[in-house]
């Protein structure tokens, strides 16, 4: 929340209860005349293939128990994972 934002919540608590309710008319009218933009909001899809063979096939589960315990994975599967040591 912005300083700007908390000050005027601050002083709008002094306000009688009419002087809120003008205050709430006046941002709805300005508001009303506005275009809110909106996030787009993201198609699931959109993320298909973005990590394509990084378990090798292995159960999601068993993938991230072996990652978690030390276990050795697959062979090829331990060559995609990132060098820890670095």
């Amino acid at each position: 929340m912005s300083k700007e934002l908390n000050e005027v919540k601050e002083l709008a608590k002094q306000l009688t209860p009419d002087e809120q309710l003008q205050l709430i008319a006046y941002l709805t009218q300005k508001l009303q005349r506005c275009e809110i933009k909106r996030k787009p909001s993201r198609n699931l899809m959109e993320f298909a293939g973005i990590a394509p063979n990084l378990m090798g096939g292995m159960d999601a589960q068993e993938y991230v128990r072996r990652i978690r315990s030390g276990e050795p994975l697959d062979p090829e599967i331990e060559e995609m994972q990132p060098n820890k040591q670095e």
